[in-house]
Formats: structure tokens, sequence, C-alpha cells
């Protein structure tokens, strides 16, 4: 008797947990089976797809299966280390909470710790909040993966930050437990346990952290966290890693991986803040209560797939005829726009023009540490005024720009520059966020209403909690990577479900690259490492110098370079030289179509 459909999709959905299913692979790397051909669907596909992926961060745990969000030991680490912050913040002398990771890691730590200031200030309390980045402030706006291998610059950057510091809660962010960069700081924070107390945050068990040895160091990632566990107990150490599932697009941890660090890191600061400024208690129960908020906020989200469709339409059009995508945003809305802009130029191999963010304020409203980057070029100009003076005279209806803001921003600003973009394209579109019964800036809504090509209104019930903006980020934080992950899966840059034309920029993502040639040739490792290098070095004979060389001098050979990895796997399948196969990927762009077009 055949299943019913339900529980065929239940099946694809538990499927990743079963561990024959890429056993090789842990889960922040596996592919998930909800998205196998992503590649083929439309944009409303697309985005039924996401929605799939981002409900299974939610899912309980069962048995024999990994822990989830939910699990009563995952709820219990949370509710330990908010108690922790909340100490802190009750005795800030001389205290500090420091956030720290890499790539998405790093900007969602200054987009958590610069928003908890934010809060201090307002209620007038010391500020005990700090980030760190691999790569410095530059790393919030462009790729950045170097400094990811590096466990020194690490452990000197947490050192030079907490200078002083009497106590420190330090939050690294991992999502694979895999950056050499983090393992440095966690590392130095074991061996200094008379002021820091180390807590790690990532989406993997702790079997599946990466072990490969770093070079320089007498541990590896696992080793590290193997250590932390021994001091679990005695609360001296926390971890904090529930499974949640694979990403839409294989190993893309901006997604799934970044919404959860996200509620997590949400769920633990606000909890500490509540306790210290309004006495209210901390709990097992209150944790799942809030916890349960950002699900909702899911449901709210998705609750506008037809408009976040329209969306991905508009943006997938604007890449495949070669315009650019613009986010103009206000307050924290317009800093998680920046944020997936940025990622898009290492996720797809995309160019810094093709998704740009801009903010309101530009620096000033940013608050980095290093302060205004605009000395480094046209990338790092990111304030409205710099849209108009840079993007603005050349935009045309092949554009797509996008406003992002809420109805406690300055909504007669965001009138006045909706005014000057209509000016130049019709492809103009808002999403903004509002509560029940807000009609305070109806009649200027309206006004917005008639100059956009479309509108994505959310509105939350009026009663929602304190925690409002933190909903409001999150449920951005969704739409927008659905808009930049759905315009490049239309524009033909992903393969099956997998980020094909990654930018081989560190030992993980050269790690990423081979496993990928080898499942999709079905060729042994040593022959697509052979013609990985090819496509590196753009090379059909390899000297013994490129052999014989190490990751680091490969990956920084391939840091300039483009559809590497398309090209490497249309040598490795046809046999031709690096030549022919950048004239066939010249010739079709989108890279499923360019292989099956080899293959037959």
């Amino acid at each position: 008797m055949a299943r019913s459909d339900a529980t065929c999709c239940l099946s694809t959905v538990r499927d990743w947990e079963s561990p024959d299913y890429e056993p090789a692979l842990p889960v922040s790397e596996k592919s998930n089976p909800l998205t196998r051909d992503i590649d083929r669907a439309s944009a409303s596909g697309v985005v039924r797809m996401l929605q799939a992926c981002d409900a299974q961060m939610f899912q309980e745990e069962t048995e024999e299966t990994y822990q989830r969000l939910f699990s009563d030991q995952v709820v219990k680490t949370v509710l330990e280390v908010a108690q922790r912050a909340e100490l802190l913040l009750q005795d800030p002398r001389g205290s500090l909470v420091v956030l720290s990771g890499c790539g998405t890691s790093g900007r969602l730590a200054f987009l958590m710790a610069s928003g908890f200031n934010r809060e201090l200030k307002r209620l007038n309390q010391s500020l005990v909040y700090s980030y760190i980045i691999a790569g410095g402030d530059r790393a919030l706006l462009s790729s950045q993966e170097a400094p990811e291998d590096d466990p020194m610059l690490g452990m000197l950057s947490l050192k030079k930050v907490c200078e002083g510091k009497k106590r420190v809660l330090f939050i690294g962010i991992s999502c694979g437990l895999s950056a050499p960069f983090v393992a440095g700081q966690l590392d130095f924070c074991l061996q200094h346990p008379e002021i820091y107390t180390p807590v790690l945050l990532g989406f993997n068990p702790v079997h599946q952290a990466k072990d490969e040895p770093i070079p320089g160091c007498t541990f590896t990632f696992r080793s590290v966290v193997e250590r932390m566990q021994d001091l679990v107990k005695t609360q001296e150490a926390f971890l904090v890693n529930p499974a949640v599932g694979p990403e839409a697009i294989s190993g893309s941890s901006r997604m799934k991986g970044g919404s959860a660090t996200k509620i997590v890191l949400d769920v633990i600061l606000s909890a500490a803040h509540a306790a210290t400024f309004t006495n209210t208690p901390i709990t097992h129960k209150g944790i799942v209560q809030h916890m349960r908020e950002y699900e909702r906020t899911l449901d709210v989200t998705y609750a506008q797939s037809e408009g976040m469709s329209a969306l991905v339409e508009a943006a997938g059009h604007s890449l495949r005829c070669g315009g650019r995508v613009c986010y103009l945003g206000w307050g924290s809305l317009a800093v998680l726009g920046l944020i997936d802009a940025s990622e898009c130029i290492p996720t797809f191999g995309a160019d810094f023009e093709d998704i740009r963010g801009f903010v309101s304020g530009g620096y000033r409203q940013l608050h980095n540490n290093e302060g205004p980057l605009t000395s480094l070029g046209r990338q790092f100009c990111i304030s409205h005024e710099d849209f108009q003076s840079l993007v603005l005279p050349h935009l045309s209806d092949q554009d797509t720009v996008l406003l992002l803001y809420t109805h406690s921003d300055d909504v007669t600003d965001v009138v006045k520059v909706a005014g000057t973009v209509r000016g130049r394209t019709s492809n103009l579109h808002a999403v903004y966020h509002q509560t029940d019964g807000d009609t305070a800036a109806a009649g200027q809504q309206d006004h917005i209403n008639k100059l956009c090509s479309s509108t994505l209104k959310i509105t939350w019930p009026s009663s929602a909690s304190a925690s409002l903006v933190h909903m409001w980020e999150l449920s951005t934080k969704l739409v927008l990577n659905a808009v930049s992950t759905g315009a490049h899966i239309l524009k033909g840059k992903i393969y099956q479900n997998y980020m094909i034309d990654v930018q081989v920029t560190n030992s993980k993502l050269y790690r990423r690259a081979m496993r990928l040639l080898q499942k999709l040739s079905g060729r042994p490792e040593s022959h697509c490492e052979e013609f990985l290098l090819k496509a590196i070095y753009r090379a059909d004979e390899l000297t013994v110098d490129i052999t014989s060389s190490d990751i680091t001098t490969r990956t920084h050979a391939a840091r300039d370079r483009t559809t590497v990895v398309p090209l490497a796997l249309v040598c490795l399948l046809t046999g031709c030289s690096v030549l022919e196969a950048e004239s066939r990927l010249e010739q079709q762009p989108i890279i499923r179509e360019a292989v099956e077009a080899c293959l037959a």
C-alpha cells in the first residue's frame, strides 16, 4: 500500500537524519533532500522550498537522532549562558561579552553586539558588548575568507579587545564547528579560565567538528571542543550546538546557520537583559516561549510568500539582464541588507555591484569598530548619499531597488528616497513592518505604495513581545536571503542545490570544491584536485611548483579567479582545455545547462 503524501513528505524532511545519508559529511555540509532540483524551480517554487528548509530549524528531536533547538539540553545550556550574561550586566565594571565569528557569523556578531549596546545606551547603562570578525571591519562588507584559517590572528584579536578586563563571556560562532580563527580564540579562553568563560555556538554535533590539523597548532577544532566538553558539567565552558538540518543550498551557512545564530543569541541576551533590568527570572519555560516566538516569525514572514516570489522574480530578471539589485534601508534592517549583499560575492561568485546594500546615515548609523571605510573603494561606500551619487545616475528599469524599513523609522525620508528612485526606474519595491492598528504613517505609506511596483507589508500583532525589533530583523533576513538566493538561482548560479560557483579562497572552501567535483563527476579525489588546480591557475599543464604547493598558496592564487569550480567540472567531464571550457561557459552561463550540454 502506497504511503500518503504527508508521510512521504515527512520522510523526505527526515532523510538527512539517517546515518546512511551522506555519512562522510557533517550536517552543515550535507545536501538537503527538499531542494535537489531547486536550480530548476520557478520563483514561487524557490520560496516554497526555502520555507520548508527553514521550518526544519524548529523540528522536535526524535529518538536516536541529533539534538535540536528545543531539546532539553540545548534549552538548559541557553538558560545557563543567559544567567552568565546577566551576572556581567549586573556588574559591568571590568566585564565584557565578546561575540566573534567569520563571514556571516562575524557579521551577525556585529549586528547583535551593536543592537544590544544600543539598548544599554537607551537605558543609560554601561556598554558591555564587543564583536570580532575575521578580517576586521572590511569583512562586514566584503569577502575576507583567508583570515578564517588563522588561529593566531583570532587569539590576538581577542586578547586585544579584552585588554584590562577581569571577566569575559566569550561566544565563538562557527556554524560548522570548523573555523580555525574561532578555534584559536576558544583555545586561548581555555588557557585563561580565571578571566574567560568560553561558549561555542554552532550547528553540528561534536563528533562532526573539523578534525584536520591546523598549520602551526597542536590542536584541531575537534580537540578544542572535546576539552570544552570536559568543562561543561562545572559550567566552566558551554556548548550550544543543535542541528538545524542541511542548508537549502548545500553548505551555505549564511541561511539557516545565520538565522539560528541570530535566534539563539537574541534569546540568550534578551533573557539576560530582562532579568537584569525588569527582574524577569530566566526560566526554562521562558526560554522555550521566546524560541516559539521566532517559530511564529517564520509563519508570519512566509505568509507573504506570493509577495516574496514577486521580489525573487524581479531580482532574478535584473541579474539575468546584467542589471543590479540595490537594498536601501533604514535602522537595523539596513544592516541586514548590507550583510545579505556582502555574502553574495563568495557564495555565488558575484560581483560586488550585482547586489549592494545602502544604509540611511551610513557609517554614523553603523557604529563599527574602525569607523568609515570609504577610503578602501566604491565597495565600501554605503550611505544613501553614496547611492545617489554613484548608482542612481546609472539606474534603469533593468535594475531592482528594494526599500527596507519599519513604521518606527523616518517614513518621511522613505517617501523622499522612493520619489527620487522612481524618477530613474519603475522597478521599485518595498518591504516594511508595522504592528496591528498602527495608522500613524498610513498617508505616507499610501504614497510609497503608489510609487512602488510592489509592497510587501508584514503586520505583527500589537501584543507581540518587547523583542519585536528582533522579529523584524529575522523576518527581513529571511526575505533578503530568499531574494538574493532565488535571484542567483534564476541566473543559473546553482547546480542542483550546490553553490558550484563558490570562491575557493580558504581551506574550508577548497575542501568543499573538492567534494563537489567528486560528487558531480564521480572521479577520484586526485583527479578532481588536478583539474581544480588547472582551473585555479588557468593552465592545462601543471608545474611541480603548483602540484607541490600547500592549500594556503592555492587559495591565495584563487582569490581573484571566477568560475573556478564550473571550469574544473567542464574540463573533468569533457577532457577539453581550460580555454575551451571558458568558451563553453561564456556561451551557456547557466551552469547546469552547460554541464548537461557537455554530457550530451
